[in-house]
């Protein structure tokens, strides 16, 4: 997937080749940090499903959360004709659940309210761990390529026109789960340019990169670290304007919003919930709609261990730990 283009006059930068190189090498020493509630026997870093039977689950409802946004109202019609096919599917009703903030999806989950998800990048590797999350698909492109780039903005005429210009101005995050939101900038800004959030710049959190967009756009915050994805996509809805908010730093390609399901639900239930993502016709659907909008058109299967190496990565760049007991 192409970055987003908007109109703007400011360099873009590309991360670093020696960065690349620093999160390639690092990755060898990245390894499941699951909480001592689960196990892997096989090796796969994720939760293994119960091999005691009494464990599983086998709901009357199945919970769906797709990651926060700034309008879950919004996306609750985006997902609506897909819940109808994962209802058909697992003969389960589906209910779909608006999450308001990461810290209340990772805690749904973990506390068993939650059966099926989309998280955001950063925190999938918080739901592996802490919540027995077990990814298993993710939205790419027709040919089959996906993810998305994480980026810094600002409004047009902030004085901000470098990655420098941070220096005594105001970033804001989104949370500090978060991989384009939080981790990858902080992590980037550290290592390439020597500045410290909450030292050479100062920070905010605006839960989600819909209002991180909407925040700049408005000129409540200097800069934002976003996810280009969504700004397409608030773009093809005419929520913000090409020009609304210029670009100043573009990173390498991240793995997308991860799908996956609870680890202690009955295995068949798990395996039809899985049929349906890649058995689901996007033809037609206010899926396809929003989604295009970002250049996704199909589900793809993906593992945790292969396809998240990268964010765990970052994640031990930014010393980030797992006491989710």
């Amino acid at each position: 997937m192409q970055p987003l283009c908007l109109s703007q006059s400011f360099s873009r930068t590309l991360i670093s080749a020696a960065v690349v190189s620093a999160f390639s090498l690092a990755a060898v020493s990245a390894y499941a940090d699951l909480s001592s509630r689960y196990v892997d026997n096989d090796g796969d870093m994720v939760a293994d499903v119960p091999s005691d039977e009494s464990q599983w689950v086998d709901p009357d409802t199945l919970v769906f959360a797709y990651t926060p946004v700034e309008d879950p109202a919004v996306y609750a019609d985006v997902w609506a004709d897909f819940l109808e096919h994962l209802s058909d599917a697992t003969g389960k009703r589906v209910q779909f659940f608006p999450v308001q903030s990461n810290a209340a999806q990772q805690e749904a989950l973990r506390a068993g309210r939650l059966h099926v998800a989309g998280f955001n990048t950063g925190g999938v590797p918080v739901a592996v761990n802490c919540g027995g999350f077990r990814p298993f698909a993710m939205m790419a492109a027709e040919d089959g390529s996906f993810g998305y780039e994480m980026e810094i903005i600002t409004y047009p005429g902030s004085g901000i026109e470098s990655v420098e210009d941070l220096a005594g101005s105001q970033l804001a995050f989104t949370s500090e789960t978060s991989n384009s939101g939080f981790r990858a900038p902080s992590a980037l800004l550290r290592s390439e340019y020597g500045l410290e959030a909450g030292e050479d710049f100062e920070t905010a959190f605006s839960g989600s990169h819909d209002n991180s967009i909407l925040g700049v756009v408005n000129k409540d915050y200097e800069a934002a670290a976003i996810a280009n994805s969504v700004g397409a996509r608030m773009i093809s809805r005419g929520v913000v304007n090409e020009g609304d908010y210029e670009i100043i730093y573009t990173s390498e390609t991240f793995p997308t919003t991860a799908y996956g399901l609870a680890n202690n639900l009955n295995p068949e239930l798990a395996e039809k919930i899985q049929d349906a993502f890649f058995s689901y016709d996007w033809e037609g659907t206010a899926l396809e709609t929003e989604f295009a909008n970002s250049g996704e058109a199909q589900f793809i299967p993906i593992t945790y261990q292969e396809n998240w190496s990268v964010i765990r990565t970052i994640a031990d760049a930014n010393g980030v730990t797992y006491d989710c007991d």
